[in-house]
């Protein structure tokens, strides 16, 4: 069964559910979204010794976060 929002942009759909705090359809197709657009990232593996450093630094940055 398709979902009444999947026709929204997700800036759609987040703007959507901020209007409409209450629709929890809504915000639960919204984090739906949001999972799979995070997911289909890909990122190659490090091939360096400045990659790496790279690497490490960002995710100590996302660790901070």
């Amino acid at each position: 069964m398709k979902s009444k929002f999947a026709n929204l942009t997700i800036t759609e759909l987040r703007q959507y559910v901020l209007d409409n705090n209450d629709d929890k359809e809504a915000f639960y197709s919204l984090i739906d979204r949001l999972q799979e657009a995070e997911s289909s990232k890909s990122f190659p593996c490090p091939n360096n010794q400045d990659n790496i450093k790279i690497m490490k630094q960002a995710i100590r940055e996302k660790l901070r976060k």
